[in-house]
């Protein structure tokens, strides 16, 4: 599991952070800028990193509950 955080999640939560730090300071969307405005492509990336984050919340979530009850 700490491969899948390592190499997958962790690396796709970045790109979408830096996506938004663009949007938000310069008004610049780089996916879109990449793969078009409103486009399935675009969908489909901005699709992907949201899910991404999501199962890294959970997995955080899941690591500090398991982390307690080992205490």
């Amino acid at each position: 599991m700490r491969e899948l955080t390592t190499y997958v999640l962790i690396p796709l939560t970045i790109i979408g952070a830096i996506n938004w730090g663009l949007i938000g300071i310069f008004g610049f969307d780089l996916v879109a800028f990449i793969f078009g405005p409103a486009t399935i492509a675009s969908a489909i990336v901005y699709s992907i990193i949201g899910i991404a984050a999501l199962v890294w919340v959970i997995l955080m979530i899941v690591d500090k509950s398991k982390s307690r009850r080992d205490d």
